[in-house]
């Protein structure tokens, strides 16, 4: 009887594993150069791009990076099976990126860094020559779209679709000099002013015949997500601009299988919001009002200056607390709170961003309380590793049976103040919750078992 148990129980192991090398044979492996292509090559960008380099050459840890520092936790706790997730997926190595970039100035990685002022001058010199090699291809840009910038390396063409193919040809330019053998682009480029969706949205055809018309409607990050999709390339947003977020694109993302995540990297003010704010639901604390102010000095905290561009800003900021707290749900607790948004241009802090919140709750029998927050963060830093992480499972994504022709990754909602999802679907804002979302999307394409938090089998 033992050994008829024990063997069941290896017939059990060996199901298990051969279950994983399914689940794996499904994920390409990660072979050659991973290529990194950037629309806005400011704070942002360079503050990525130099953290890699730095990284690469041991001069700094990756902190902040989910994929580099994170663990995932595999089976029971009792397992003791908490991998690194790099070391559990294979996800494309630091020293396997390459970089390219468009902008609408003409400083190479080097200078925009320095001028950016986000990182110390002394650790730019020790990686200069990647970064100094790094310089800007030609930008498609509309002064309509974004008012308080301008610079003069941009692209000319009869209309939008001509700048859409100059794009694609950029891309397989830079595929073919670099030797990338897979590549990734990421919008680190500047709020656009808001847009609705329109007709032209709707499909690729009508989109394309937009295009040739100079359509209004078609903002310059959405040609290069037409041109990156177009070209089998999965693009994530790091702007609230609608960019991907419309029909077109989730066709483009679906046909070519191109994945597609965004809008707007979830860094400062927000991220503090989705940490906060389910803490309160889950101890059932109400809310009567949270204001929140914010003060930066660099070029997004520019282009936010105008109101055009800070809309969509806006409205990213404010989604966040109404799908948190349900207030359909928690009428008594969450009904009618007052939620004000501000971003105030004040160029001598830099990149140096302080977000201010006071916060009104209430509690037992309806006692009003107060909680102050001032987070005085680097908005770029807090951005960089977000980028990372980004590129790197969207090439996971990319690589994946299961994922690559699904279009949007709402798995990486973790990631984003406004996250995607399939039409009709509200998104998930709580940040622990998106983690958890994320991490059980890995172990499923590993074949490990979801984690629930039950726990009730360690009682039995």
């Amino acid at each position: 009887m033992a050994k008829r148990q024990k063997g069941a129980s290896t017939a059990a192991k060996v199901s298990t594993k051969s279950e994983s090398r399914h689940h794996d044979s499904g994920i390409q492996a990660p072979k050659g150069k991973l290529g990194v292509m950037i629309p806005g090559m400011g704070a942002v960008a360079t503050t990525f791009v130099a953290g890699v380099e730095a990284i690469r050459k041991g001069l700094a840890k990756p902190i902040g990076s989910l994929t580099q520092m994170g663990t995932i936790r595999l089976g029971k706790r009792t397992d003791g099976r908490s991998p690194k997730i790099k070391e559990f997926m294979s996800l494309a190595r630091l020293d396997d990126l390459v970089f390219t970039g468009w902008d609408i100035f003409e400083d190479d990685m080097y200078s925009a860094a320095a001028k950016a002022g986000v990182l110390e001058r002394d650790l730019l010199d020790k990686i200069k020559p990647l970064l100094a090699a790094v310089v800007p291809r030609k930008a498609v840009f509309d002064h309509n779209y974004i008012k308080r910038i301008d610079g003069p390396n941009v692209k000319k063409g009869k209309n939008k679709m001509d700048l859409a193919e100059q794009v694609r040809e950029d891309i397989r330019d830079f595929k073919e000099t670099s030797g990338a053998s897979r590549l990734i682009t990421i919008w680190c480029g500047s709020t656009e002013t808001f847009l609705e969706p329109t007709a032209a949205h709707q499909s690729v055809k009508a989109f394309e015949k937009a295009m040739t018309q100079n359509d209004e409607s078609i903002a310059p990050s959405m040609i290069y997500a037409y041109a990156s999709l177009m070209e089998g390339v999965p693009f994530a947003n790091g702007a609230p601009n609608l960019t991907v977020d419309i029909p077109v694109m989730h066709e483009l993302a679906r046909r070519n299988e191109a994945p597609i995540c965004g809008k707007d990297f979830k860094t400062g003010q927000t991220l503090i919001k989705t940490i906060l704010a389910p803490g309160f639901k889950a101890r059932m604390l109400g809310l009567a009002g949270w204001f929140s102010t914010n003060i930066l000095g660099n070029r997004d905290g520019e282009v936010l200056d105008d109101p055009g561009s800070f809309k969509p800003k806006e409205e990213s900021k404010l989604s966040v607390l109404e799908h948190i707290l349900q207030p359909e749900l928690y009428p008594d607790l969450y009904t009618g709170f007052t939620h004000k948004v501000r971003i105030n241009y004040y160029p001598p802090r830099g990149d140096n961003k302080e977000g201010w919140d006071n916060i009104d709750i209430f509690g037992w029998l309806g006692y009003p309380m107060q909680i102050k927050v001032d987070f005085l963060c680097r908005d770029s830093i807090l951005a960089a590793p977000i980028v990372l992480d980004l590129v790197l499972f969207l090439d996971l994504a990319q690589r994946s049976s299961e994922l690559r022709g699904i279009g949007i990754q709402e798995w990486l909602s973790f990631y984003f103040k406004s996250p995607m999802t399939a039409p009709g679907l509200y998104p998930e804002h709580d940040l622990f919750i998106q983690l958890m979302k994320l991490k059980n999307t890995l172990r499923h394409l590993k074949g490990e078992e979801l984690i629930t938090h039950l726990g009730l089998e360690y009682y039995d």
